[in-house]
C-alpha cells in the first residue's frame, strides 16, 4: 500500500520534535525543571565556587551579550533563549534547523516522489517549526514559572524589609528561600547589586530580558523610592496585592476563554487530522483529483483559511490583564 507523502511529512515533523525534546532532557534535563529544583545559585557556592564564578555562569547561561545580529530568526531565538535560560546559544538553534531541514529533505526524497521544490519548502517549514515550537514551549513554561512565584517573593522581601533589613539583603533573603528560576535571578541580580550596580537597573534589566510586566512594576517602585524616599515596605505590599490579583484574573480569564480557544484549535485541525486518517486508511482518495489545475491551489486555500481561523480566534481570546 502506497503511503501518503503529506502523512510522511507529519511523521517527520513530529518525529524531530520528540527527538529533539528526548535529547535536551538527557543532556540539559536538570536545567528545566522548574518546579523541584532548588536554587541552582546556592547550589554552586555551597560547591565551593566563588560568587563571581557563579555569577558569570549564570550570565553565560541567561546569554547575556550585547551586539547580537540583526537576523529576525537569530533575533526571536535569541530572545527565546533568554526567556526560556536554555543550555543552548541562538547560533546553536539556528544550526539545528539546518541540519533539521537537510534530514527532513533526505527523509523525503527517500520515501516520496514529490516534485524539488516541494520538498525543500516543506524541509525548510519542518526545520524552523520544529526548533521554534519547541523553544517558544520551553520559554513560556520558565516565564509562567517566575510570574507565579513573583507575589510570594515579593512578601518576603516585604517581611524582610519591615524588619529593619536594607533591600539588597531582603532581597538576598527572599532569593534564599525561592526556588528556581526565580531564586537564581533574584540571586543573580543581588550579587550585581554588591558589586554596584543600581538595584532599579538590575531588576529592570531582568525585566526586559524576559519581558513581564509585573517585574518593570517593581523595578520602577524601587527605583522610585531610591529617588523620592518613601517606605518600600508598604510600596512593595501594595505591589505583592497587585501581582497576586492580575495573576489570579489572568488565571480566570484563561479559564473563561479555554473552550473559544480550543473551540478554534479543533476547527482548524479536525479537517487536517480528517485528511491524515483519510489519506492513511485510502491512499488512493484523492487520485481522481490531484491531477486537476484546481487541485493545489485549492488545498493551498483551504490550509490558509484553516490558519486564519485559528489566528482570528486566538487574536480574539487574548485578553490583556
Amino acid at each position: 500500500m502506497e503511503i501518503s507523502p503529506l502523512l510522511i511529512y507529519a511523521s517527520v515533523f513530529g518525529g524531530i520534535l520528540l527527538l529533539m525534546t528526548a535529547v535536551y532532557l538527557l543532556v540539559f534535563g536538570k536545567s528545566i525543571q522548574h518546579a523541584n529544583k532548588m536554587n541552582s545559585r546556592l547550589t554552586s557556592v555551597e560547591q565551593g565556587l566563588g560568587k563571581e564564578d557563579v555569577l558569570e555562569q549564570l550570565r553565560k547561561k541567561r546569554a547575556l551579550k550585547k551586539g547580537t545580529l540583526s537576523i529576525p530568526i537569530y533575533g526571536a531565538l535569541q530572545e527565546h533563549v533568554q526567556k526560556g535560560n536554555l543550555s543552548v546559544s541562538a547560533q546553536m538553534l539556528l544550526v539545528l534547523m539546518a541540519a533539521i531541514s537537510v534530514v527532513s529533505f533526505a527523509a523525503m526524497t527517500l520515501a516520496t516522489d514529490v516534485i524539488l521544490g516541494a520538498r525543500i519548502v516543506v524541509a525548510l517549514i519542518i526545520g524552523y517549526y520544529s526548533v521554534f515550537f519547541w523553544v517558544s514551549r520551553q520559554a513560556k513554561k520558565r516565564v509562567d514559572a517566575i510570574e507565579e512565584q513573583l507575589a510570594e517573593s515579593i512578601e518576603l522581601i516585604v517581611r524582610s524589609l519591615r524588619v529593619g533589613h536594607p533591600f539588597s539583603a531582603a532581597l538576598g533573603m527572599a532569593a534564599a528561600e525561592t526556588p528556581d528560576p526565580l531564586g537564581s535571578e533574584f540571586s543573580a541580580i543581588v550579587d550585581e547589586i554588591s558589586y554596584g550596580k543600581d538595584p532599579a537597573e538590575a531588576i529592570s534589566d531582568f525585566a526586559e530580558r524576559i519581558d513581564l510586566q509585573d517585574l518593570r512594576f517593581l523595578a520602577v517602585s524601587v527605583g522610585i523610592q531610591q529617588k523620592s524616599g518613601g517606605n518600600l515596605a508598604d510600596i512593595l505590599s501594595g505591589l505583592a496585592k497587585v501581582v497576586r490579583a492580575r495573576f489570579k484574573l489572568f488565571r480566570k480569564v484563561n479559564a473563561i476563554t479555554a473552550e473559544a480557544k480550543w473551540s478554534g484549535k479543533f476547527l482548524s485541525g479536525f479537517p487536517i487530522v480528517a485528511m491524515f486518517l483519510m489519506l492513511a486508511l485510502k491512499p488512493d482518495y484523492y487520485d481522481d483529483v490531484k491531477d486537476m489545475p484546481a487541485f493545489m491551489p485549492l488545498v493551498v486555500l483551504a490550509l490558509a483559511l484553516l490558519a486564519v481561523n485559528l489566528l482570528y480566534m486566538r487574536n480574539m481570546t487574548n485578553l490583556k490583564v
